[in-house]
């Protein structure tokens, strides 16, 4: 749950564009969000697209996003936590029944009684060298990337829907940004997103190249006209959907007090990785003896 701003104003959720609710337990935090305002229903028109031609609607199925960004709501639940960005951390190490945590240069970061890796699969086996069984299982998720274009165009452009399956096309996804609730509606800004086997096929390719390949695929897609943006840049998510997800909702090593959860099990989207972190927590929790807790 991502979001880029410009010096122009315009506004990008670049990486997750919605999430829809399937589990009460996810239902239950969602209303309790939509109550403190942090969501809303995407009310836009979605639909399928082919050779430019809508083919189906999905407007039907509810889908919700953060306001005013995506990443709302990651900053709502980590108002009390002590968060460190640009950081890389290192592997953590054993001693004397802790974890010693270290960044890249070596600085030490702290000394903790457990350890709980949230990375993409192929990150978090970095991280888990302390346990091999793990290392090894969150090493062996595969997870597709996905070129993400954020373009801002002066003008509307004329198209009737706001957001678009893609099909037989470079892209799976194109979306007017602007239209989400809680977004300036006065800018005219789309989110493109490139497939996943697209994407393998041009990971390494310099941004500029995806640039033209990316918009030519959108004005293909829709069938409009091309017209110059007035900002567009690209953004690669090396690990973006997990094509073959983990059975367990996470990984933890009780004799070692080191775990990881995420998207990469038992299930992707936003809705997953939620439960996946509940999950995890109320593992942890159930490992303390002063608390009995099953989540």
């Amino acid at each position: 749950m991502a979001t880029r701003r410009h010096d122009n104003g315009a506004v990008f959720d670049h990486g997750a564009q919605y999430f829809t609710v399937r589990d009460q337990r996810f239902q239950n935090c969602v209303d309790s969000w939509q109550h403190a305002g942090l969501v809303q229903r995407w009310t836009g028109r979605i639909v399928s697209l082919h050779d430019h031609n809508t083919e189906q609607d999905k407007s039907s199925t509810a889908r919700f996003v953060a306001c005013p960004v995506m990443n709302a709501i990651c900053r709502h639940l980590a108002e009390n936590l002590d968060v460190r960005t640009n950081t890389r951390v290192a592997p953590p190490s054993r001693c004397q029944g802790k974890w010693l945590v270290s960044d890249e240069t070596g600085s030490e970061l702290g000394e903790f009684d457990l350890v709980i890796v949230s990375a993409p699969g192929p990150q978090a086996g970095e991280l888990l060298r302390g346990s091999a069984h793990l290392a090894r299982l969150a090493s062996s998720v595969k997870i597709a990337g996905c070129w993400a274009l954020l373009v801002h165009f002066h003008a509307r452009i004329d198209v009737d829907f706001d957001g678009a399956f893609v099909q037989d096309s470079p892209l799976s996804w194109i979306a007017r940004n602007s239209s989400k609730p809680g977004r300036n509606p006065d800018t005219e800004t789309w989110i493109l997103h490139a497939s996943g086997d697209w994407t393998q096929s041009h990971l390494e390719q310099p941004p500029e190249a995806i640039h033209e390949r990316l918009l030519d695929a959108f004005w293909d897609a829709t069938g409009v006209g091309a017209v110059p943006p007035s900002y567009v840049v690209a953004h690669r998510w090396r690990y973006a959907l997990p094509t073959e997800p983990l059975p367990d909702r996470y990984l933890f090593d009780g004799d070692l007090q080191i775990g990881a959860c995420g998207d990469w099990c038992s299930g992707p989207r936003v809705e997953g990785a939620f439960l996946s972190g509940a999950a995890m927590a109320g593992r942890v929790l159930a490992s303390m003896d002063h608390v009995d807790c099953e989540v």
